[in-house]
């Protein structure tokens, strides 16, 4: 009786132990023998068994985890094989806990595997989704600010109404004009010189209408290369001289292409009025490359600090750096003027005239214009074609119509009467 005694305290001892861990310890195997030998009993109570699937879920978790057997024994006198049976349908029992855990974990693992992938959508949407609300914001912002921004725009054509409408002006007189010259003369003896006379009135009326307006000003002091009577001359005044000026000195020089179309075709041939558009083209540009050097000049050696004391040292400076770049640029546009001069007073060197045999050798018909040879020429290739379509070729290309042999070093293409549309403002 008092073993049977003992062994149940042990029992309710373990039982209590049991309740207070938080997990359910494995006994060991000397245990076990020790509880089927002696034929002890293990009673589990409710909140044990409930407690049961946690330890066996906690002990799955670990990285040595195992399995959570209890014995189970009756009286003594059972056999050791009812409490072998008894442990065999306990490891049974906590194996199907642990395998429904671990299932359980698992399909937990690919529910929440899907859970994933919608963050990683989220954020390949979030990039259109940003810049769609950017592109609100810009919306929003110029919806806000379109009337201030109406506002300033009005302000600025109202100030500067009679700038703007100079400039329109001369931009569109030029493109007119630039345009029916190059018609005129591709029209070579079928010009109409009462276009040409109409070309240099209206041109010749701009320019004084243009001067008249800006009496007070003196502009027409920048053709001959001294500084208008603008009072300050500040940085806006010597751009808006030289921009006026830029565009002047293309009409004076777009005159000279009229009066060269109004000369009559027996005193001047169509290659000799290309080598002098061509010539007149060249001298234009000169013009307007050193017109602007003694404005911006005076300007940059007159520089004024923020204080307002004149800034000698860095106007110097600037003035030096300046008149360096000019005379670079100054240097290839010379270059190109001489050999302008050269071609006009010597002659180019593509061709030579064709005799009879040679056009009848190549079958007396023009391989540009088809038809029969006018004023043959026969170039270095021995390629012949008629003077005038040749020189209209010269104005793009180098290089023979036919074989593609090199005979020019440079393409002419000012002989069109063409006028340069690019500003010298510096």
């Amino acid at each position: 009786m008092k073993l049977r005694v003992q062994s149940e305290r042990s029992d309710s001892r373990r039982a209590l132990k049991l309740r207070e861990s938080p997990t359910v310890m494995q006994p060991n195997s000397s245990e076990r023998d020790d509880h089927a030998g002696n034929g002890l009993s293990l009673n589990l109570q409710p909140e044990l068994l409930t407690r049961a699937p946690v330890a066996a879920a906690a002990a799955a978790a670990g990285p040595e985890s195992g399995e959570v057997r209890v014995p189970m024994t009756g009286g003594p006198g059972e056999s050791s094989g009812g409490a072998s049976s008894r442990r065999s349908r306990i490891n049974s029992h906590s194996h199907s806990h642990s395998h429904s855990h671990g299932h359980s974990r698992a399909q937990h693992h690919s529910n929440s595997e899907p859970d994933l992938d919608p963050p990683d959508s989220d954020l390949d949407s979030g990039e259109p989704s940003a810049s769609l609300s950017e592109l609100r914001c810009l919306f929003r912002w110029l919806q806000k600010s379109l009337p201030f921004l109406i506002i300033l725009c009005a302000k600025l054509v109202l100030q500067h109404a009679l700038g703007l409408a100079v400039g329109v002006g001369l931009f569109t007189t030029f493109l007119y004009v630039n345009k029916n010259i190059q018609t005129q003369v591709f029209l070579q003896d079928r010009h109409s010189k009462l276009q040409c006379i109409w070309l240099l009135l209206f041109l010749a009326s701009s320019t004084l209408l243009l001067y008249y307006t800006f009496v007070t000003e003196t502009l027409y002091r920048c053709l001959i290369f001294f500084s208008p009577t603008i009072e300050p001359l500040g940085f806006w005044e010597i751009l808006w001289a030289v921009g006026v000026t830029n565009f002047i000195i293309k009409f004076l020089y777009m005159g000279m292409k009229c009066l060269i179309l109004l000369l009559p075709s027996s005193l001047v041939t169509y290659r000799t009025q290309g080598r002098w558009l061509m010539l007149s083209e060249e001298l234009g540009q000169v013009h307007q490359a050193t017109a602007p050097a003694p404005l911006w000049f005076r300007y940059l050696v007159t520089y004024q600090e923020a204080d307002g004391a004149t800034g000698l040292t860095l106007g110097v400076l600037l003035a030096l750096l300046y008149l360096i770049l000019k005379l670079l640029g100054l240097y290839g546009q010379w270059t190109a003027l001489l050999k302008t001069v050269r071609i006009c007073l010597v002659g180019e060197h593509t061709g030579a005239a064709a005799t009879r045999s040679q056009c009848s050798e190549a079958g007396d018909v023009c391989p540009i214009c088809q038809g029969e040879y006018r004023e043959p020429r026969a170039l270095l290739c021995q390629h012949i074609f008629c003077d005038e379509c040749i020189a209209l070729w010269f104005n793009r290309e180098k290089s023979c119509p036919l074989c593609r042999t090199v005979i020019t070093e440079k393409v002419y293409k000012w002989r069109d009467g063409a006028t340069s549309p690019h500003l010298q403002i510096y």
